[in-house]
């Protein structure tokens, strides 16, 4: 889902947890003691998941392709702005969420998109800079290689809209500060072509083939998540490089503008690309119970379709979810949004709404009968191929 902001700085970055989330992390010195004595899958063992799926979890080398590092505007802030910053539980708790990649991505468009795009990656460099023991910024693929040997997190600079690009220079600029992936779109209609939640789609606009072409000349990677189908459907045509759509569902499964028809996941497919599925409640299943199961079913009609090389992990939250953010912060998130959206009283799906929500998922893939080396593929592999053949190794 992500979220719009007209002033990224430091509070659009970067959580925390009501209790119950806590308490998995008691303790800094603990969590980071455990960490070091037991490697960083020591709480999955300790927590119950079967030692078939921490093995998968351990070797898939896990990409999640969206990703914000926190949904809290306040716990973000202390973060980036603050002397004391993170505390250990809770750089712990990225060490030991199994995730080894986190495209880190947010939106934002309107007149002052520009210096916005400037602010934000200045922040995203900073934070990177600042918790160099714990993450990394991803340049180049063989970097996605060493986020699976190292016990540092890679981050993946990525702008969930195109309207910083003011002309296809910006995307050489852009990609020189360390932005790797561009949504063509958020949700509204911009100068590339139209979001999802438009009225009417006009497609791929000239200028958005100029940045398109040029995106494919510097190796960045062209998303279409929020894109609407018309415009989505005419990136794949445009696009002399593979195409992601990093953080959706079927549309076949439920009617929601924001899912992808068959026709777009076919399109993409035969592109060479690859969609990452998401545990945002609404986009997931229109009525209860909706459970990580129902999460499953869109990767199961996905590699039906098109080829399980083809479905990845987007799961469009951070490690603690939607849910806990304050109350606040939860009312002003759904006011940027129109109806069609669809929200329901919760936004995430117990069992994927915590830190080792990839666990979950894992052993919910078994139950299915997904082999290991799908799942594997599932969780970063098939995105490892992607980005591999988009970036410069």
């Amino acid at each position: 889902m992500g979220r719009t902001v007209s002033n990224p700085g430091a509070t659009d970055l970067l959580g925390s947890r009501g209790a119950a989330r806590r308490r998995l992390l008691t303790g800094a010195a603990g969590a980071a003691g455990i960490w070091l004595a037991g490697g960083p899958l020591a709480w999955a063992k300790a927590e119950g998941y079967s030692r078939r799926a921490i093995g998968i979890v351990e070797a898939a080398g896990a990409i999640d392709m969206l990703a914000p590092l926190s949904l809290n505007d306040q716990d973000l802030t202390r973060w980036i702005s603050s002397a004391d910053g993170m505390t250990a539980a809770e750089l712990a708790r990225f060490r030991t969420s199994g995730i080894k990649v986190m495209h880190q991505s947010i939106g934002f468009g309107g007149p002052d998109a520009y210096t916005e795009g400037l602010n934000y990656f200045a922040t995203v460099n900073a934070f990177i800079s600042r918790y160099a023991d714990t993450f990394f910024r991803v340049a180049r693929a063989r970097d996605l290689d060493v986020a699976r040997t190292t016990p540092r997190i890679g981050i993946i600079p990525g702008v969930q809209d195109s309207d910083h690009f003011r002309t296809p220079d910006d995307v050489k600029l852009f990609y020189g500060l360390g932005q790797r992936v561009s949504q063509l779109t958020y949700n509204a209609q911009n100068l590339l072509g139209c979001g999802c939640t438009e009225r009417h789609d006009c497609g791929i606009t000239d200028f958005g083939v100029s940045i398109i072409e040029k995106m494919n000349e510097v190796g960045m990677l062209v998303d279409v998540s929020h894109c609407g189908d018309l415009t989505t459907l005419e990136a794949f045509e445009v696009s002399k490089k593979p195409v992601a759509i990093t953080h959706s569902n079927c549309r076949a499964l439920f009617n929601h503008p924001r899912l992808k028809t068959d026709e777009a996941i076919r399109k993409m497919a035969a592109k060479g690309g690859v969609m990452g599925i998401t545990g945002v409640r609404m986009f997931v299943r229109g009525e209860e119970p909706t459970t990580l199961d129902h999460i499953v079913d869109h990767i199961e009609h996905v590699a039906k379709l098109v080829g399980v090389e083809h479905v990845g992990i987007g799961t469009d939250s951070d490690l603690l979810g939607y849910d806990a953010l304050p109350a606040d912060q939860a009312k002003k998130l759904r006011s940027y949004y129109k109806a069609s959206y669809g929200f329901r009283e919760r936004i995430d799906i117990e069992g994927f709404d915590h830190p080792r929500k990839l666990f979950d998922l894992t052993e919910a893939l078994l139950r299915r009968g997904f082999g290991d080396a799908d799942i594997g593929g599932i969780l970063g592999g098939n995105f490892r191929r992607l980005l591999g053949q988009v970036w410069e190794y």
